[in-house]
Parts: C-alpha cells; structure tokens; sequence
C-alpha cells in the first residue's frame, strides 16, 4: 500500500538553512529577463529585515551579497552597504573583497553613489578598511559635488573615532580646516562639526576662532539648513571675545537664531547668548539680551510634552544665573489638565521660582487647585510649594498658613501628612508666631502614617512640649511602637523626650529612662545609639549644658529652591540644550567622555558674583548635622554650649590626641553597659533654674525610677554622676 507525500504547510518555519538556501537562490535568479532586478530587491529585502531581527544566519549570504553590489542600482547597492556595515567586523576576511568594488564607486558620475560608498566605507572598523579610505577620503574632500564634500567631512571625524594616531599623523585635519572657506555653507558647517567633534576626543588638538572667522560663520547661518546652523552655533562657543563691543555685536547678529522653528536652533543660540554676555560690560544691554531670551522660551512650551519638559529644566537653570529672564511670565507656567506629570512638577518649580510678593495671591489660587486634583504625587508636590512659600515669602505667611489649615481640614490622609511636614518647617522660621495651629495638628494624628510626617509631628510635640497640655501622652502613643519606627522616627522620638523632660520634667520622668535604655541597649542603629549616649551623658553632667544645647536657637532655615554650586551653573550654562540640562548635573557626571567647559580667560570677561547656593530645603539638600534625619531639626549642636569635662576628653580620645582610640571606644562601652549617670534637675517643677551648686536636691532619674534626691546620699562624686 502506497503512501501519497503531504508537503508542511506554508505558514510553518522553515529551517535556517533552508531559508538561507531559498534567499541565495532568489539572489541569483532573475537573469536578462528581469530588467529592473526585482527579484533581487526582494530577496535584499528579506535579508535586510532578518538581519534587523539579529538573525546571524545571513552572514552565509556575504559572498553573494558583494556580488550584488556591483549593479548599477542606487536601491539594491544602499541594501548591500546595510548588509556590510552590520557584518563586515564578523566576516573581515571576506568583507575585504568589497574594497575594490567600494573604490570602484568612488568615481561613479553619480555624487550620491560616490558619497554614500564614501560614507559605508569610513563606517567600517576594520584595519583594512580604515587604511584604504584616508587616501580616498583625501581625494574627495576636493570633490566638485558639495555633497560629496561635506561627506567626506563627516568621514574625517569617523576616520579619527577607529584610529586617531593615524589621522593626526596625516593631513587630512588640515585639509578639513580648508573646507572651512568653502564657497558652499552645508560644507562649512560639516566641516565645523567634524572639527568640533575631533576637539571633544583630542586633547592635543585646541579650537581657536577669532572675531573674522566668526563673523564669517555668522553671516552663512541664513543659508544653512536647519542642523547646519546648530553646528555653527555650537563652534561660536569656542570663540573667545577680546573686547566687550564684539560680544555684544555678535549675540546681536545671532539673536534673529531665537525665532527658528527648530528648538535645537532656539536652544543652541540661547547658550550662545548667555554665554557671551559674560563677555559684556554694559548691564544695560545684558539686560535687553534677557528679554530677547524670554520669549523662545515661552514659544517652547507650545511644542511636545517632551521639547516642553527640556525647555523648562533649561529655564530652571538659566533662572538662577539670570532671573531677569522670566521675571514677569509666571502665568506661562500654570498647569494645564492634559499635561504629564514630569512637565506638572517642573512647572510647579518655576511657579515657586518666580513667586513674589506681588502675585503670592494669584499664585496661591492656583495652587490650591492643583492641591485638589488625581494625582497624589502632584497634589503632595503642591502643598509642599504652599509650605515653602510661606518661607519663602513672609508677608504672605498667613495667607499660606491658612490655606494649608482649609486643606488638611479635608482630612485627606496624603494632604495632612505633607501639611504637617511643611508646618513643622515654618515653626522653625518663625518661632512663637504661628503656634495656635498646633492644636489643629494633634487632631489629625491618626492621619500620620508615613516617616517624616511622623518625624514633624513628634519635633513639634518636642518643642511645644510646655504648650501642649497632654504632650506626655502624645509622645507616649507614639512610643508604643518604638521598636518598629524607621530610624528617623526613632531619632525624632528620642529627641522629643529629651525635649519633654527638660521643658516638663514630672512629665517626662518616666518617658527619658525608658527611652534611653530602648535607644542604647535594645538598637542597633549606631546613629541612635550614639546619640542617645550623648543626650544621656549630657544630662548626668550638666543640665544647663543640656538646656542650652537641645533647647537652643535652631540654624536658619530658607525655602529656596535648590541652587546649583558657582562651578557647576557656570558650567551649565555652557550646556544648555544638552542631556546634562535635564539632569542638571556636571556634563563629566552624564557624558563620562565629554570635555568640561570653563568661561575662558579674556580682558573684556565679567567676573560677576554667581548667586550662590543657600541652604536649601530639599530632599537633596538633607543633612544630619544640620536637618537630622528625614528632615527634622537636629536637636544637639554642640556649638550651643560647651561640654562637660568628660566630652572634652571623650573628644580628645576620639581624634587620637587623648589616647589609643580602640580602648577610649571600649572603656566607653563598658561605662554604658555598667553605669548609668543620674540626671539632676537643680529646681523642682516644669522648668529649670536656681543656683549652680550640683550638691543641693533635685530629681534624678535612672533606670530605677524617678525619685527625689538629696545631696547627704551616699555615692554621690564631684562630677555630679551617680553610680549606680
């Protein structure tokens, strides 16, 4: 019985080599039938899309394709090029053989022809490759076609990027630098860019232009396309001006640049501006350039969410080193409905930027809208700015205060939290002003779930300990859950009982031992163990010291955006319009390649003093010494007040000048672990005072209890410890 033969299906997969046997077969059919090669071009083109697909299995086709590309077609030889940039590393001995067919199309009549074997051939990093095209490279730099020539510009920087030795040790730098007197502009500008590129690899080769070249190039701008004109303006800043009339005649035959429909044109001639006005004396028209700047700007934001998100984090920037820029177009800023959330955030920034006395009502309005929509990250982001131009501003303060008291009445458990947090840093601007809200606060306790929402409430608890009347059992419901706090909430807490006890000490007697004993036996953070060392052994030995130092004048504390270093905003303003604008970051931190820009020396430069940074209050800005933990006040300065004898020579065992370091760190822990200190109070009540003699009656609380002391107990030592 005779079985018939069912071929697969056509839609299963074929083997690779299968399908690579069926694309050699169509490559090399067709014959003198077929005219216009069609069967080729789709044989290419099913190559050239498995290739996109990674499918390494094509390499089999090399010897084939290098055949094809001997026929005079522009569609089949861009497809055989294609195939031998992708392949040429992998195959390099093979790849070799298409040299001579490359040089061939290296004088074919057609420019196109010549430029694009040109342009594949430079591609290539391969040794022989690299090697056969400097010669011809050489040749086509003087090519009759203007296309050509500016190809072979481009082919000069890609010759330096596979071996720079060799293209310094030719001419071929010198022969691009002729191209910059080429009659055609799309050749000059190419030239500039290879130029400018090979500057930014070399550290041996120096960009100088003086004032003729650069007029030149700003004459041929209108001419350029639109790309063109960006490498123009991109070589003007290694033009370095000797007097203050050239700078300011330049940024003025530029400034038409700002109007260009293309943003990498406005952008780029933004940067030239600013940077030549530090090269102008008169502040007069410093000041006339600012509002040229203005309006591009502005332009910008009506273009994509993305071009809109770059416009606005290069105004971030140019607002801290020329404020005058965007001083009176606040309300460009406002946040529209259908905006993502990247460009909401950064506008809600130049809101806070440019907020001022004069329009704080206009620009609360609208931030109590946007503390009302979705999107909890912007609402959050939205009562933050409230908070901070209550700082910021302070004739406004009330205003903001307010307006932060109608939104946590919502009860809204996210608005509460941020609320709080920023209420704890207007406490510390204005001290004894504004402490009638603190009751409204320990209503929506229950709301708190969040670290440093947690942290602010129990700072405020701490510091107003003496106005809240049940402060004790505030502090003691959040000390339920000690253990389990983030450390910062833990660091907050500590704190705020040491707070309590010097402020209310029959309040706090029991809280401080319980504390304590928790943050140093029971933790293993070292930050809250050491300080809890610290406020332990500064209670057992000075308790004025200790008043003086935790309840003293906190540093200064300002709302101002976050600021940039002197160094860093000079350098970038030198890069606006970059990846490193967006970032706002050192172009070295973003481009580990990329060559530092610095304002080059020159008589007519303007060392003007850069608004500094300030101390800011940002996530990024955070520091334990001087924020604490998550943001909270750090409550032991020891610049307050002087320390006892025994911080004296704790600190001298610690730098090494006291003794062996390793032994200072062990007696000190086996003093802990043994002893405990006893805290005195010199006057009974909730506040301290009386006379300085550590031998009369007070209170003194230990791991025991809390009882009442007198001077005629035994054990008592001079230095006013207690050993147990």
């Amino acid at each position: 019985m005779f079985m018939a033969y069912i071929p697969p299906p056509s839609y299963l997969p074929k083997t690779s080599q299968g399908k690579v046997a069926e694309l050699r077969l169509e490559l090399n059919s067709g014959g003198r039938k077929d005219k216009n090669f069609t069967t080729k071009k789709i044989a290419l083109k099913k190559i050239v899309a498995n290739m996109t697909m990674s499918n390494n299995d094509m390499v089999a086709l090399f010897p084939d394709i290098i055949a094809c590309m001997a026929i005079q077609s522009l569609e089949i030889k861009k497809m055989c090029f294609l195939f031998l940039v992708n392949y040429a590393r992998m195959k390099s001995e093979i790849a070799v053989k298409a040299i001579p067919v490359l040089e061939h199309d290296m004088e074919d009549p057609n420019p196109l022809v010549r430029a694009l074997a040109l342009r594949t051939m430079s591609y290539i990093h391969v040794r022989e490759f690299v090697e056969a095209t400097v010669p011809i490279v050489k040749h086509l730099l003087r090519d009759t076609d203007p296309y050509v020539r500016k190809t072979a510009a481009f082919c000069v920087a890609k010759l330096y990027d596979h071996d720079r030795h060799m293209v310094e040790a030719s001419d071929l730098i010198d022969r691009l630098n002729g191209l910059l007197r080429d009659d055609n502009p799309t050749v000059v500008a190419s030239a500039l860019a290879s130029l400018m590129d090979i500057w930014e690899r070399s550290d041996a080769i120096k960009l100088t232009i003086d004032y003729s070249n650069a007029s030149k190039m700003i004459a041929i701008l209108p001419d350029c396309s639109e790309w063109g004109q960006t490498y123009i303006l991109e070589a003007l800043m290694s033009y370095v001006p000797q007097q203050s009339g050239d700078a300011l005649l330049l940024a003025e035959r530029i400034a038409p640049r700002l109007s260009h429909s293309n943003s990498a044109v406005v952008l780029t001639c933004i940067r030239v501006i600013l940077y030549l006005m530090n090269y102008i004396a008169d502040q007069k028209q410093i000041s006339a350039l600012c509002r040229k700047l203005s309006p591009p700007l502005v332009t910008l934001l009506a273009k994509g969410p993305e071009v809109q998100y770059l416009a606005l984090r290069n105004a971030l920037l140019i607002l801290q080193r020329r404020p005058e820029v965007l001083r009176n177009d606040i309300r460009v800023f406002f946040c529209k409905y259908n905006d993502p959330i990247y460009v909401k955030v950064t506008k809600l920034e130049l809101i806070f930027m440019l907020a001022t006395e004069k329009n704080i009502d206009e620009v609360l309005t609208e931030l109590r809208e946007y503390a009302t929509e979705i999107d909890v990250h912007f609402v959050r982001k939205a009562v933050r700015a409230i908070g901070k131009l209550a700082i910021k501003i302070e004739p406004a303060a009330k205003q903001c205060i307010n307006l932060l008291l109608e939104l946590v009445a919502t009860k809204v458990t996210y608005i509460v939290q941020e609320a709080t947090v920023v209420i704890r840093n207007i406490f510390r601007k204005y001290p004894n002003q504004y402490e009638s809200i603190i009751g409204t606060l320990c209503e929506n306790l229950d709301s708190l779930d969040e670290p440093e929402a947690k942290a602010a409430m129990v700072w405020v608890i701490g510091q107003y300990a003496s106005r809240i009347e049940n402060s004790e059992a505030l502090l003691d419901d959040f000390l339920y859950s000690f253990a389990e706090e983030p450390v910062e909430v833990q660091l907050a807490l500590l704190t705020a009982t040491v707070k309590l006890f010097i402020q209310r000490p029959t309040k706090g007697q029991e809280l401080v031992p319980r504390v304590l004993k928790w943050a140093t036996e029971e933790t293993d953070n070292p930050d809250l163990r050491d300080r809890a060392y610290m406020y332990w052994r500064l209670l057992s030995t000075d308790m004025e010291a200790a008043k003086r130092i935790v309840m003293g004048e906190k540093p200064a504390i300002t709302a101002e955006s976050e600021r940039l270093d002197p160094v860093t905003l000079e350098e970038m303003c030198l890069n606006v319009g970059t990846l490193a604008t967006v970032y706002l970051k050192p172009v070295q931190t973003v481009f580990r390649t990329a060559r530092p820009r610095r304002l080059q020396e020159s008589p007519c430069l303007q060392k003007q003093e850069i608004p500094g940074p300030t101390s800011v209050l940002s996530d990024a800005n955070k520091s334990l010494s001087m924020f604490g933990m998550g943001g909270q006040a750090s409550d032991f300065d020891i610049r307050a007040g002087g320390g006892s004898a025994a911080q004296q020579q704790q600190g001298a065992a610690a730098d090494g000048s006291g003794g062996n370091l390793a032994q200072a760190v062990n007696d000190a822990d086996a003093y802990f672990a043994s002893q405990m200190g006893g805290m005195r109070i010199q006057e009974q009540g909730d506040s301290f005072g009386g006379g300085n003699d550590m031998m009369g009656s007070g209170y003194v609380v230990n791991q025991y209890g809390y009882n009442n002391h007198s001077a005629a107990g035994a054990g008592h030592n001079g230095n006013g410890d207690l050993l147990m």
